[in-house]
């Protein structure tokens, strides 16, 4: 709905009338609505890569099983990382909620280090099985679990990247509130990770090792 207010022109009578919108949207609300979007389609990618490892993820082709590869307590360390990178960024979103600028950089800061060690991890856990033989191509669990160990590897890095830009990006302007509305979106997207990395966990490595 909108209202129609008239106003006097000049030294003439004649009315001159004005549309208001009575229907402001919050300034970022779109933004929000946007990131949520992607979110959900993100977890239809995820649900597509899980169905396929749980479908080719017992097929070895004669090759390796997770028996074989999988060193769990190095994944256990590596999760540890990530789950501390989550609890960092909680405390980067306290601070900034207090309008406290060094404080919130200094905890993306170390939520950044948290997952740059989480990526070093995964990446000296690849290479050490493609330097065994165990190549993407070596059988359909090989071919699914780098699909799916990688794309989330990816995000993270994708993260991090966002993480990295959203630092300079306070330390010129500040909290404003478009800086704000950033940290939220990549706090929701940082801790989704978090949630998807529990499930690889549990389902590629604990399970894995259990078969």
């Amino acid at each position: 709905m909108s209202t129609i207010t008239a106003s006097a022109q000049g030294s003439t009578d004649v009315p001159v009338f004005h549309r208001t919108d009575e229907h402001d949207h919050a300034e970022g609300g779109s933004t929000m609505f946007g990131f949520w979007i992607y979110l959900m389609s993100d977890c239809l990618i995820f649900a597509v890569l899980f169905a396929t490892y749980g479908v080719l993820g017992a097929n070895y082709a004669a090759g390796p099983s997770p028996r074989d590869l999988f060193d769990l307590p190095l994944v256990a360390v590596n999760t540890s990382m990530l789950l501390l990178s989550s609890i960092t960024y909680g405390f980067a979103m306290l601070t900034m909620a207090k309008g406290r600028v060094g404080a919130t950089q200094a905890w993306l800061a170390v939520t950044g280090l948290f997952g740059i060690a989480f990526i070093c991890i995964e990446l000296s856990e690849f290479s050490h099985m493609i330097h065994e033989g165990a190549t993407p191509q070596r059988s359909a669990f090989l071919s699914s679990f780098f699909t799916l160990v990688g794309t989330h590897g990816l995000h993270v890095t994708v993260g991090l990247i966002w993480l990295m830009t959203l630092m300079m990006q306070v330390a010129r302007y500040g909290l404003i509130q478009a800086n704000m509305r950033r940290l939220t979106c990549l706090s929701m997207f940082w801790h989704f990770l978090d949630v998807i990395w529990i499930g690889v966990f549990t389902f590629v490595y604990l399970m894995g090792m259990l078969r």
